[in-house]
């Protein structure tokens, strides 16, 4: 036999790399991310955190402590550009600087964002003080998100919520009525409407949404994967998920 030894031919750099933590009842993020990126030099590595319903600021807080365990489990031993942490409300229960330490405790040195400070940066940019907030979460979770709003000068003009305890029922949510209520909402002393909850199906109404309001539609999956994008170097306009996709 013939032995035949070929060169192998390397590439000379990869992909940026995302990292996604969703929560394990949250069927509707992976999909909207896969949406925005495809077609697109930038690789998603996901990862699921066990979450513990009904959702309140303590059990949203107590998933948090899986956060390191979870990142390390993304691509073992391998480097990560940015780790996206998939909760909004489970963001401002944990906070900020504790998820982002706990992410790189297990990938030093990554980029972290999230769906709440995500929507903040792009507030800022916009210099957008007055918005509307849709949640489906409770009372006590909206409480928290308003106050969170309320620390960065954001004024929440209204507030509309369906009082859903459960994160597996709020991803239950039919898309087309949740179209309808939003479209009948009231915008006008806001200059901006943002719809909470990663698991909601919101980022394909956005477009829909913005052209009848003539206003910024953010969701949470929208400024998190927004962020992302910006994260690790994405420059790209890209049409359909809202108007935020045109500014970098």
């Amino acid at each position: 036999m013939k032995l035949d030894k070929i060169k192998p031919k390397f590439i000379n750099k990869s992909n940026p790399r995302i990292g996604l933590i969703t929560l394990g009842s949250d069927f509707r993020i992976e999909k909207d991310f896969n949406n925005v990126i495809y077609g697109k030099n930038i690789d998603l590595f996901v990862n699921r955190i066990h979450c513990y319903n009904p959702l309140t600021n303590e059990t949203l807080a107590k998933m948090a402590d899986d956060i390191t365990k979870v990142t390390k489990e993304i691509l073992p031993g391998e480097k990560l550009d940015c780790v996206a942490y998939g909760c909004t409300s489970g963001t401002i229960a944990a906070g900020y600087d504790s998820i982002e330490r706990k992410i790189n405790l297990a990938k030093p040195k990554t980029k972290v964002t999230t769906p709440i400070t995500s929507a903040i940066k792009i507030l800022e940019k916009l210099n957008i003080k007055k918005i509307s907030v849709f949640t489906p979460y409770t009372q006590e979770i909206n409480t928290s998100i308003i106050d969170y709003f309320k620390k960065y000068g954001i004024n929440v003009k209204t507030l509309h919520y369906f009082d859903i305890a459960s994160d597996i029922d709020i991803g239950k949510v039919d898309g087309n009525y949740l179209f309808d209520v939003l479209s009948n909402l009231n915008l006008d002393d806001s200059e901006a409407l943002f719809i909470s909850c990663t698991a909601l199906p919101a980022l394909d109404l956005i477009d829909k949404l913005e052209k009848k309001f003539n206003k910024i539609i953010l969701s949470s999956n929208q400024t998190l994967i927004w962020e992302a994008l910006n994260l690790v170097g994405n420059k790209e306009i890209i049409k359909g998920y809202g108007k935020i996709f045109e500014l970098h």
